[in-house]
């Protein structure tokens, strides 16, 4: 009898989804001590895990403590076994540990005799069987076998410098068939979750088989999970979202239910802008709807909605003008475009790095637009120590006449291209970096003080927004020549349609 409990028992033992699901305990929502069993994410996840696992989710789907109770359980039964959790503040990490504490501490005594802790501190468990588990914001020259990443995405957006610490050291120390979970809600079109997302979503779509190197992708929306519905009795659903929704069954292929549609609703009145990024429907969607410490963000969500960022028709009897921001160590970007009546058509987008002045002025040669004013910042006026001319005068000596448009401060000129991108048409392929720039444009985050400072970022996103921000300045410059404001009416109709 005892031989067959025995047997029993290490056969229950040897099963790590039993393991999972009946020997750990956690603090759920309400304050109470309960076993944990996986829900319809983490189940699924479980499922599906590969080596590398990408996971774009919606809020309150458990998946940080299925990886950490994972993580826990693998150390409690292989020996010698090191894993690291990342999260994007100390405060996170601090209770991603409590977590895993907890559910160490609540074990059966027998357990916990097999396994006792040897090193027990606010960071690291580590184990007798030569195990650990560590957190921390920085997981520098360790090695692991396993590795989790906690809302990279807000690391990315927040710490670009810790990101790439991450990508380019922690997770080049991982050796092939070794494992990673990074998980995160979107925060905007930039930076390593974004693009890592986008690869991982190109190769399950491609059906190519995984290696164990590549990021097997993720997606766990709010409409699956089984807890976002309430009663429809109350609730009026405007008619907005009702377009919203029925495009919606048609991409997921599945039909939401009234009280689905009724929390929806009201979540979204709390919610606001935040709400796609929060409770994403779909992965793209997720990424567009960022708006955390953009300065254009509403604005280009806006132009994407109302249907201004596509092919953008060109009038050969209408000057294109262009904008510019001059780099001298740096990038130069530049906007061709068409001041239509009220409208601004953005035709292409060019920015190039490494190269004079002079490749700028041929490539404008090169295209077949009529040219208008060509504006550029007021810094363009200043003479060069190496050539003793300004750069408006090495373009006058090429036949390209600059416009300096007015020095005013950076937030103003801010705000006033917030102002003028509701009148803004983008041509999707053309513009399609300068649009990433627009949208990618953002505050520097102060670590210090835990928020966002006045200035913006210096990134890959400066030059294209700034440029702009040189239109911005230098439209009033410009004399709008050419069809009235009713023919560009019939002109649009005709060429945007």
């Amino acid at each position: 009898m005892v031989e067959n409990t025995l047997e029993k028992a290490e056969k229950v033992l040897a099963d790590p989804l039993w393991r999972l699901n009946n020997l750990y305990w956690i603090i759920d929502k309400s304050g109470n001590k309960v076993l944990f069993q996986l829900n319809w994410a983490q189940e699924q996840l479980y499922q599906d895990m590969w080596y590398c696992n990408l996971i774009l989710k919606a809020r309150q789907t458990g998946i940080s403590t299925f990886v950490c109770l994972l993580f826990l359980d693998r150390c409690l039964f292989n020996s010698n076994l090191h894993a690291g959790i990342i999260a994007h503040t100390r405060e996170d990490a601090e209770v991603m540990f409590r977590r895993v504490k907890f559910a160490y501490d609540s074990l059966p005594a027998e357990l916990k005799a097999l396994r006792s802790v040897n090193t027990d501190n606010a960071r690291e468990l580590q184990l007798s069987n030569g195990s650990t588990l560590r957190v921390g914001t920085s997981m520098r020259s360790s090695t692991l076998q396993l590795l989790h990443i906690s809302e990279f995405g807000k690391i990315c957006a927040k710490f670009p410098d810790k990101a790439r610490e991450i990508v380019t050291g922690s997770l080049n120390a991982l050796a092939p068939g070794q494992y990673v979970f990074i998980e995160s809600t979107a925060e905007g079109r930039e930076g390593y979750f974004y693009q890592m997302c986008k690869e991982a979503q190109a190769m399950n779509d491609s059906g190519k088989k995984l290696t164990p190197l590549d990021f097997r992708f993720h997606f766990f929306p709010w409409h699956a999970h089984k807890d976002y519905r309430i009663d429809s009795i109350d609730v009026a659903v405007p008619e907005h979202y009702l377009g919203y929704f029925n495009a919606l069954e048609g991409v997921i292929n599945s039909r939401l239910d009234e009280e689905q549609r009724a929390w929806y609703v009201k979540r979204a009145l709390t919610q606001g802008e935040d709400m796609k990024r929060e409770f994403p429907s779909t992965p793209d969607e997720a990424f567009e709807a960022s708006n955390e410490g953009l300065y254009y963000g509403k604005q280009i969500v806006e132009a994407r909605q109302q249907g201004r960022i596509r092919n953008v028709y060109y009038d050969a009897n209408v000057s294109v003008h262009t904008a510019w921001d001059l780099g001298y160590n740096d990038s130069t970007a530049i906007w061709f475009f068409q001041q239509c009546g009220q409208e601004i058509h953005l035709l292409e987008y060019y920015e190039n790095s490494g190269e004079a002045l002079t490749h700028y002025l041929q490539h404008l040669k090169s295209k077949p637009y009529t040219y208008g004013k060509h504006l550029v910042p007021h810094d363009a006026a200043v003479h060069e120590y190496s050539t003793g001319l300004s750069r408006v005068e090495v373009a006058r000596n090429h036949g390209i006449h600059f416009t300096v448009v007015p020095d005013i401060g950076i937030n103003e000129g801010i705000d006033a291209a917030r102002n003028i991108l509701n009148r803004c048409w983008f041509d999707e392929a053309k513009c399609a970096k300068g649009i990433t720039a627009l949208e990618s444009y953002k505050k520097e985050w102060n670590d210090r003080h835990g928020c966002w400072s006045s200035l913006p970022l210096h990134n890959f996103a400066s030059h294209g927004a700034d440029a702009f921000r040189t239109l911005t300045v230098g439209i009033g410059k410009l004399i709008n020549k050419g069809l009235s404001a009713e023919d560009w009416q019939k002109l649009r109709a005709k060429h945007l349609s």
